[in-house]
This record gives C-alpha cells, structure tokens and sequence, in this order.
C-alpha cells in the first residue's frame, strides 16, 4: 500500500512538472510567437522587433532550456522518489 501511495505522489509530481513545462512551451511558441506579436513587436531586440525574434530564435532558446530543466528536475524527482538509476 505504502509503494502504491509513493508511486501515486511520483505521478502526481512527475505530471505536474510536465504541465508547467507545456504551458511555457506553449506561451512562448504560440503566444509570443503568434498571439502577442503585435505587442512584441513594439520592442526592439538587437535591431530586430521582439515578436520577430520569438518567432524565429527565442523560441528554440527556451525549448533547449526546458530540456535542460526538465532533466535536471526529473533527476531531483527521481531522487526524491528513490527510483533513480545508478
């Protein structure tokens, strides 16, 4: 029983993480890419509109830190959780 309530605690943390990171993913794909263009784009960044720079470079910056992240926050969970690989 004492596994099956750790185990549900791992998921329940584990999909919590997921949805965090996905709700980022999606501002920053969709959101500053797409929606909120027009408003980035009244802010320069590197002579470019920031809207522009979401769309074409910002974007895979903060996806290649949410990997990151997302490994190094999986890692702490799996310790935490004691189902860590050695």
């Amino acid at each position: 029983m004492k596994e099956d309530l750790s185990s549900q605690a791992y998921w329940k943390a584990t999909l919590a993480l997921l949805t965090k990171i996905m709700i980022i993913w999606f501002l920053v794909s969709f959101g500053a890419g797409i929606l909120f263009v027009d408003w980035f784009n009244k802010i320069q960044l590197g002579g470019y509109p920031l809207g522009f720079w979401f769309a074409q470079q910002g974007s895979i910056y903060i996806f290649i830190v949410l990997i990151f992240y997302y490994a190094k926050k999986m890692n702490d969970l799996d310790r935490q959780f004691d189902v860590h690989e050695d």
